[in-house]
């Protein structure tokens, strides 16, 4: 009686998906650490005094930090032990992230703008002047000394933003090996037919990521920056202030912490797996690249055969040449420009979104960060996975993928055309948008922010320290409200006798005044829930193009230059896609502000109020221009494509008709397939 061979018990979890749950892990990580530094840029900005194109520059030190690293990570990192590697750029994000929130404990309590009327005694009930006839306009305004304004801001560590960029950066270098080596690893070990559903996977475990961040970063605007060590019934703005500014560095110390865990699996893995499927069926190892293997040139495929150990100088000296074998790859080009376009509008989009929102349609900027992360980053988890599910269930080859892609492109772009056209009015402000009479107002001045009614008080035209009167209009101060008295104290203060109220062409049915602006018109919330369903919508239709549009890229690369090219991607479209958009949108964004703050040593501060109008204009205008050009270089791509696709089928069937001729004739036709080596498409003459 013979007695079968035992065999060997498997694991319960692969090696594999061991790495795939500690990638994705990561993806997770670094997303929450960036999407939350994009939910804090106005908290930053706000912190620091500084404006929207400053800021910018902080948000694209993260992309700076990639462009020292990224080429030379990606070619080398190939080559070594990438798990490590990609464990190490976990600690190095975790220590930028620690590195920002620094400055938070060496800056002095936050001291926002405010008027004298109400700032000396905030808390007697005792009634004060916000009216002050009794100090002069040059008094109020007037430049101060320079080297107190340099012992000043040394003081208040008005620099201290730099941290935050350097923390950026250090986070923008440890994020490198993360896409690339992940990425290839995950593609070198896996079945063909897995990947675009391991890749949908770990891109929507990666959205968790901003959803985390966005909710957090919501939630921690709202609660005070000095927390802990202010009296909170002191302040006297609420969250929906243009001068509040939440508790943002406390965000970076548990995205920190999380980016931390996430590097330890990454230390216990091997530098190589055996490829799926090997141990059940090794027939596999045969059909494994087949679709990559048809759509690539034939000197690609010989040259992985005829891969071995390198030493590190032949590493270097193969480093051009690499490149030049990637860039002559006409798909690749054409996709990076592609992308590059493309991502020059989301980063833009993404960057100021949440102010977009507070300007436009007068929401908060914590419920806009909310809102975000709530409802577009679900959309764009569900889009993800609907994609590589479409692309499993289908089995779409490359051409099939490219049409997916560049159909949610374009469906994605209309719905975005069509938020361009929706709007709220411009909030009523005294002087600013409306004249004190509520008729619109043509230009802006400072002096347009003095009239009759407050002629007389001899108010600083450099504060900001809004107050709402019950007509429904905002004044940009009790002083410039004309204002004679007032009482309470805190938030529950309240001005009377405000002499510029009489003037509005809307009379209220009283002449007081409370703090903080007024909130939009009734049909403003009406047209922000149709304005959010469209953003929903495209964002789910555009990232059901994600995941085909990445196959795209994987399958358009030889196989031993796909960490090299994936990386050269990350380069370039970080490069000129990550580091201009958020400098250039800021500046341009700055160009519609009415209302500049002013620091607490004297100077421009941050904007506190902009023209509604011109922002939107500016904002979607401009993202609306990169997304056409982007679908019309789609376009091109996929006539590319197909041609490529057409001449391979054509070789294809030349091949076969060589070897039936060859049999059928028994040697007499001579067909023979020549190849052109200087053509990287391979096109086969007969």
């Amino acid at each position: 009686m013979s007695v079968e061979p035992q065999k060997p018990r498997q694991a319960c979890c692969s090696k594999l998906k061991l790495f795939l749950v500690s990638l994705a892990f990561a993806y997770f990580a670094k997303a929450f650490g960036g999407s939350y530094m994009k939910s804090s840029i106005t908290q930053i900005e706000r912190r620091f005094d500084i404006p929207s194109s400053l800021t910018g520059v902080i948000d694209g030190g993260f992309e700076m930090g990639n462009l020292l690293v990224i080429a030379f990570v990606s070619y080398f990192g190939a080559k070594l032990h990438r798990p490590r590697l990609i464990g190490i750029g976990c600690l190095l994000m975790a220590t930028g992230s620690f590195l920002t929130a620094l400055p938070h404990f060496f800056q002095g309590r936050y001291k926002y703008e405010t008027s004298m009327s109400h700032n000396s005694q905030v808390n007697s009930t005792a009634n004060t002047l916000p009216c002050l006839s009794n100090q002069s306009l040059a008094e109020q305004d007037k430049a101060p000394d320079l080297e107190q304004m340099r012992d000043c801001e040394k003081a208040a560590g008005s620099s201290m933003w730099i941290y935050v960029f350097l923390g950026n950066m250090l986070r923008g270098i440890g994020e490198t090996p993360v896409m690339p080596l992940g990425i290839s690893y995950m593609d070198d070990f896996s079945k063909e037919e897995n990947t675009p559903f391991y890749l949908a996977c770990i891109h929507t475990v990666g959205i968790l990521g901003p959803m985390v961040g966005f909710m957090m970063g919501s939630f921690l605007a709202k609660i005070y920056v000095d927390i802990g060590f202010t009296d909170l019934e002191t302040i006297t703005i609420t969250h929906r202030d243009s001068r509040w500014v939440g508790a943002w560095w406390l965000g970076f110390i548990v995205s920190g912490t999380v980016m931390l865990l996430a590097s330890i699996p990454f230390f216990f893995l091997s530098k190589t797996l055996p490829k799926e499927g090997e141990e059940e069926n090794k027939s596999t190892e045969l059909t494994a690249l087949a679709e990559q293997e048809n759509f690539l040139p034939e000197e690609a495929i010989g040259a992985e055969e005829k891969e071995k150990p390198v030493t590190f100088k032949e590493m270097v000296k193969d480093f051009v040449p690499s490149l030049r074998r990637l860039f002559k790859n006409s798909i690749f080009s054409l996709m990076i420009l592609t992308n590059l376009v493309a991502v020059n509008g989301f980063i833009g989009m993404i960057t100021f979104k949440p102010k977009f929102m507070e300007q436009t349609y007068g929401q908060s900027a914590s419920r806009a960060i909310f809102l975000i992360g709530i409802m577009n980053l679900p959309a764009v988890a569900l889009g993800f996975i609907t994609g590589g599910f479409v692309m499993k269930r289908f089995k779409l080859g490359v051409v099939g993928a490219s049409r997916m892609s560049i159909s949610a492109s374009l469906g994605a772009f209309s719905l975005f055309a069509v938020q361009i056209f929706l709007h709220c009015d411009n909030a009523e402000v005294a002087g600013l948008t409306v004249s004190y009479q509520g008729a619109p107002q043509v230009s802006y001045s400072q002096q347009t922010l003095l009239s009759q009614c407050n002629m007389g008080c001899s108010c600083s035209l450099k504060h900001w320290d809004p107050v709402c009167a019950y007509n429904g209009m905002t004044y940009a101060s009790p002083c410039l409200a004309g204002c004679q008295t007032s009482s309470g104290s805190g938030r529950a203060m309240v001005f009377n006798n405000c002499t510029c109220i009489t003037e509005a062409m809307t009379p209220a049915a009283n002449t007081s005044a409370v703090l903080g602006q007024c909130s939009r018109k009734s049909d403003c919330d009406r047209k922000f829930k149709i304005y959010m369903a469209l953003s929903v919508l495209g964002a789910f239709i555009s990232a059901c193009g994600g995941t085909p549009g990445y196959i795209v890229l994987l399958r358009s690369i030889q196989p031993d230059l796909k960490s090299l090219a994936l990386g050269m991607q990350t380069l370039i479209v970080r490069t000129l896609g990550g580091i201009p958009p958020p400098i250039y949108f800021g500046a341009l964004i700055d160009r519609t502000c009415l209302k500049w703050g002013t620091k607490q040593c004297g100077g421009r501060g941050a904007c506190r109020l902009y023209n509604a109008n011109a922002f939107r204009i500016t904002f979607l205008g401009l993202i609306s221009g990169l997304y056409l050009v982007a679908n019309m270089l789609w376009g091109c791509l996929y006539l590319r494509i197909v041609k490529r696709q057409k001449k391979l089928e054509l070789r294809k069937q030349a091949k076969e008709g060589a070897l039936e001729g060859n049999a059928v004739s028994n040697g007499h036709a001579n067909i023979s397939i020549a190849k052109n080596k200087e053509d990287t498409n391979d096109e086969s003459t007969i």
